[in-house]
């Protein structure tokens, strides 16, 4: 069985005022920064090979964190791991971006389907790794993911939250949520 631990990278300004964020690359926040050490502590449980993140900052400030804290080499850059690109609406509010486009098509945005089939197909590559991988991502990537892999709907995923992968040797993924 192989493992994975899926995290959210911590808090930046814009998740605090509830901005889309996509691909606007932000750093970390002292929440996010908490929020990242807390995960690592979380984490620190059982024996971890490896950290990948998405190249943006936020994900590798909070993989360089978590990698620091459990003595793994240093986090490696994943271009696929990068977060849904939201067009024109990176920036705004999500009330606003609901009030604009209540039906989710942001204009110049990467649709649903792309950004489920894209994460699904990244998450499946990273699951088949044979240590066990920590994958530092994004709300909205991680989220499309894990749905797109299990076919069910999952929940929002927290700044700094872990969702823990087991996966057995058909391939067959079962997917937890670990509180806080």
């Amino acid at each position: 069985m192989t493992a994975l631990a899926l995290v959210r990278h911590g808090r930046t300004s814009w998740n605090l005022e509830r901005r889309l964020q996509g691909r606007t690359d932000r750093p970390l926040d002292d929440i996010g920064r908490r929020q990242a050490r807390a995960a690592a502590l979380t984490l620190a449980s059982r024996p971890w090979t490896s950290v990948v993140c998405s190249p943006l900052v936020r994900a590798q400030e909070t993989a360089a964190l978590i990698a620091a804290e459990l003595g793994t080499p240093a986090p490696v850059a994943d271009a696929c791991l990068l977060e849904r690109d939201y067009g024109v609406a990176e920036g705004v509010t999500v009330a606003e971006a609901f009030e604009r486009w209540p039906d989710g098509r942001y204009p110049g945005a990467e649709s649903a389907a792309c950004l489920a089939e894209r994460s699904g197909l990244a998450l499946r590559r990273l699951a088949a790794l044979p240590e066990p991988t920590i994958v530092v991502g994004h709300g909205a990537f991680l989220r499309a993911g894990i749905e797109a892999i299990t076919g069910s709907p999952f929940p929002r995923i927290l700044n700094g939250d872990i969702v823990l992968v087991e996966c057995d040797e058909r391939g067959t993924c079962a997917f937890r949520l670990i509180p806080r």
